[in-house]
């Protein structure tokens, strides 16, 4: 799109709800947003007298297309931008990178001899649903025992009472067997429905109450043995109270949000009381986030984590107020069926709670960020003591050879500074002078090329180390390279995989065998884990890149426009060979479709030879 048609879009937009859907140069999906109205909120990113952040500045900087989507009320705008951010993950839009959902019980009181089983859905369909159970594991428990002692039936079965034998689970004692005639009244049904009804409602006293009442009148009728069947099923129920943590979806409840940032890092902590108890709680983190503000993050976290398979509570607290939290409550007030608060405490319990979870949101970013992953002079005081070098390896570059069989090798090397890495400076590289698998060649020509190509730079500057990814061998072919450069101070160190030791230049035969725990190897790792990812992604776009235009090739009047505009619109040799003509037509025009097609249907059916 021209920035005469942008404008002329932008000349035309209606001033009604819906959401919009910003295009970088390449059609890709950058951001979505949503409006009460189009006009005036779209409008708005490209007025020169409003003061951009940083953020809004780069995302303006970027758009080459737009589109948008009329939505009936600003309700419908939210989950549709929810729904599509989800699906497009637009790079300027808020995501969280956890899709979990949680088990609930679903009993089908809608039957006529209900089921119980686990699902991850909840539907309005008539039936109960128990839950969240945190952690899941309590959801099978609790099946369990429901099914040991109170015997509801878990298959599908259309249950009319005319099977001729009941199946495996009642004669393991696991169902009262309703599909079998007389083996279970329906009366006999419905008060174990009834009794699980109790239970996982939470409703427990009522139902030891009338468990206990069975257990005197057994006992009255000298039957014993179900007196003790009773007794047995009291103390699974007095247990299941104190130590399951559930509760009937529809009654009070409420999760709390609470976040720790610095820079460009952020975690998210979510605790789900259930019951006046914190029952449990997940953690979301970014690494990269290209600006903060917490009303428009919350904002945006609170769409996507509803949007998933999560249960509505009543209640949820947020530690900032957020523009749109009417519209979030109307909307989450029709997904629950009942009323549903946003709130931002200041003061009381429930602030105190919020205040609770905002410190173990930091208590998450600090065991993510500085303990597990510790950065700057935190592990790179450690590197340069363990390596003896003579200055802190501020900048180390990395180096990797990818290839199969010597067939297409390619190299790559990242960047780590201060202990984090720097994708702008990644490098990738075609080996040309090496024929065959020679890792060794390949690694020395590779590093040759890239220094030599520093030293001609006016401002061109050596890193602090050079980290090889191999062994022994690797290690000398560099040493090598930078030897006939003159750069024989250069530090290099190399980490070979199997063994995850270190070599270092000038003492080879002295391999530095680190605790699997050290921060300073998994920095090292993480480094050489980076290059191989790197190495390997484009050796496979190579290798994709050379089988699709060898075999496009073949076919008469595809020529490299074309084949271009196959690539850019299938993405893959595959696609091009399982498209029909109607497909193809488009991109190529009739004729050279019916090439593309009579090519490829050559191939799956070859003609027969004489002979």
């Amino acid at each position: 799109m021209t920035m005469g048609e942008l404008e002329k879009k932008l000349e035309n937009l209606p001033a009604s709800p819906g959401v919009y859907i910003y295009k970088n140069d390449r059609g890709k999906v950058i951001y979505v947003g949503k409006a009460r109205s189009l006009r005036s909120r779209v409008r708005s990113y490209f007025q020169e007298s409003r003061p951009l952040d940083p953020k809004t500045e780069r995302l303006v900087s970027e758009i080459a297309g737009l589109e948008y989507i009329l939505t009936d009320n600003e309700v419908e705008a939210l989950i549709l931008e929810s729904t599509l951010v989800k699906q497009h993950q637009p790079r300027y839009n808020v995501h969280l990178k956890d899709d979990k959902s949680f088990p609930y019980l679903k009993l089908t009181v809608n039957e006529p001899y209900p089921r119980i089983f686990i699902t991850r859905r909840i539907k309005k369909d008539g039936a109960l649903y128990f839950g969240p159970f945190l952690p899941a594991s309590y959801a099978r428990r609790t099946i369990k025992l429901v099914n040991k002692y109170f015997k509801l039936r878990t298959c599908n079965l259309e249950i009319d009472g005319t099977l001729p034998r009941p199946c495996l689970d009642y004669q393991m004692k696991r169902c009262l067997g309703p599909c079998v005639s007389g083996l279970c009244s329906k009366a006999e049904y419905d008060r174990a429905v009834e009794d699980v009804k109790l239970l996982l409602s939470g409703k427990t006293d009522q139902l030891i109450r009338e468990l206990e009442l069975r257990m005197a009148e057994a006992a009255e009728r000298l039957n014993y043995e179900a007196a003790a069947i009773y007794r047995d099923w009291i103390t699974m129920v007095q247990d299941m109270s104190e130590r399951q943590k559930m509760i009937l979806a529809g009654q009070d409840d409420a999760d709390l949000f609470g976040y720790f940032q610095d820079q460009s890092r952020l975690a998210l902590a979510v605790f789900a009381m259930r019951g006046e108890r914190v029952v449990g709680r997940r953690e979301f983190y970014w690494e990269d986030l290209l600006s903060f503000d917490p009303g428009e993050f919350f904002s945006s976290a609170l769409k996507q984590y509803y949007l998933q398979d999560t249960f509505t509570p009543k209640e949820i607290y947020i530690p900032v107020d957020i523009e749109e939290a009417d519209v979030l409550e109307a909307w989450l007030t029709e997904r629950r069926g009942s009323r549903v608060y946003i709130r931002s405490p200041k003061r009381g319990s429930k602030a105190g709670l919020l205040d609770l979870v905002m410190r173990n949101a930091q208590m998450c970013f600090d065991m993510r960020f500085r303990v597990l992953k510790p950065r700057g002079e935190q592990v790179l005081k450690p590197l340069q003591e363990i390596l003896c070098l003579s200055s802190l390896p501020r900048r180390i570059e990395t180096f990797d050879i990818s290839h199969i069989q010597g067939s297409d090798t390619v190299a790559s090397m990242v960047v780590c500074e201060n202990g984090d890495m720097k994708k702008s400076d990644y490098r990738k590289f075609i080996v040309e002078s090496v024929k065959g698998p020679d890792d060794f060649a390949s690694m020395r020509e590779v590093v040759h090329r890239h220094y030599e190509n520093v030293l001609e730079e006016d401002e061109g500057k050596l890193p602090d180390l050079i980290l090889i990814d191999g062994g022994k061998g690797q290690l000398a072919a560099a040493v090598a390279a930078l030897e006939d450069l003159g750069l024989e101070s250069q530090p290099v160190a190399a980490i070979a995989k199997k063994e995850e030791v270190l070599f270092v230049k000038g003492r080879e035969d002295l391999p530095i065998r680190l605790p699997m725990e050290s921060p300073v190897l998994h920095l090292v790792q993480t480094m050489r884990d980076e290059a191989h990812r790197f190495a390997v992604t484009y050796h496979r776009k190579r290798r994709d890149l050379r089988d699709y235009h060898s075999e496009l090739d073949e076919i008469p009047g595809i020529g490299e426009v074309r084949k271009k505009v196959l690539l850019r619109a299938f993405g893959s040799l595959e696609r091009v060979r399982q498209a029909g003509y109607e497909e193809l037509a488009p991109y190529v025009g009739p004729r050279a479709a019916a090439r593309i097609l009579e090519y490829f249907e050559g191939q799956q059916n070859p003609p027969l030879k004489n002979g």
